[in-house]
């Protein structure tokens, strides 16, 4: 049976532009590489066509489409691992010292990841104490560096895994990339509990007496809270925050439980992020000024 409304031929594509907006375009044409568009949108939101956050976001998905799992991630040497024969009491001390959702599992080795633990599981140890922790461990995800961000996030959201270690060429373990490391490109930084909320105290009381201090805290904030006479050249303009000060201090970037004591207190490492210490628990020195 014929069509009874058959479509012209060359009308597939309406062009539903008015003939002004037609000719807006052949004398202005649309931009014609990425950076370009990026200008675009620049222009945009002093137009105030679109808001800074949106043209922030904007610019954050187009230049996410260079970027590869390599980029972005966690180098293994910073990674918070969990070894399947550690006690229960240790691995729940790791738990809460990093807060993180899920740890990399290896056994033997930390080449040897067997599995992804998810801190939510460990409650069922609480109802079962015989309960293996082998038993709660969720297959491991594993990428190369090479691998496309936009690519990655496609299966992130697909498997609902938003976790993966990293290989490199060589099939070592380079590192691993969360899901939120991926959206943190688009939308800037995800704040969480461990992270400084604007106008907020950057050192507070704890109820055992010791005290958690922002690794962003200036250094004469430190002094003047705990007493502490640093020297001149501790005070120069090259370590405005106490992170920057002990970071150089020890010679590099501190991991957790790592500790450094200084002016008879000691700074232990509770959190990192971005390769720079975001929390420090302190309390007075056990063990006198000398570094560890």
């Amino acid at each position: 049976m014929a069509d009874p409304h058959p479509e012209r031929p060359g009308n597939e594509r309406e062009d539903k532009r008015s003939f002004f907006q037609r000719l807006v375009e052949f004398i202005n044409p649309g931009p014609d590489s990425r950076d370009e568009l990026i200008e675009t949108l620049a222009e945009a939101e002093d137009n105030d066509i679109i808001g800074a956050d949106s043209r922030v976001m904007l610019e954050g998905v187009l230049r996410m489409a260079d970027m590869t799992a390599g980029d972005v991630m966690v180098a293994a040497p910073r990674m918070d691992l969990v070894n399947i024969d550690e006690a229960y009491e240790d691995l729940l001390h790791l738990v809460i010292d990093t807060a993180h959702s899920r740890f990399p599992v290896y056994e033997g080795d930390k080449e040897n990841i067997i599995g992804i633990l998810l801190a939510k599981d460990l409650l069922k140890l609480q109802r079962a104490p015989n309960l293996s922790i082998r038993a709660l461990l969720r297959p491991p995800t594993f990428v190369p560096e090479s691998k496309g961000l936009n690519d990655l996030l496609r299966e992130f959201r697909g498997n609902r895994n938003h976790l993966a270690i990293v290989i490199d060429e060589f099939g070592r373990v380079a590192g691993l990339i969360t899901i939120e490391d991926v959206l943190e490109q688009i939308v800037g930084e995800i704040e969480d509990e461990f992270d400084i909320i604007e106008d907020e105290g950057d050192i507070f009381g704890l109820a055992d007496h010791t005290y958690r201090v922002s690794g962003d805290t200036p250094v004469e904030r430190v002094a003047e809270a705990f007493a502490i006479a640093f020297n001149e050249e501790q005070l120069s303009e090259d370590f405005e925050t106490i992170g920057g000060l002990i970071a150089h201090e020890m010679g590099h970037v501190p991991k957790r439980g790592e500790r450094h004591s200084i002016g008879g207190f000691d700074f232990v490492v509770l959190h990192t992020k971005g390769g720079a210490v975001r929390w420090f628990k302190v309390s007075p020195s056990q063990g006198g000024d000398a570094a560890d």
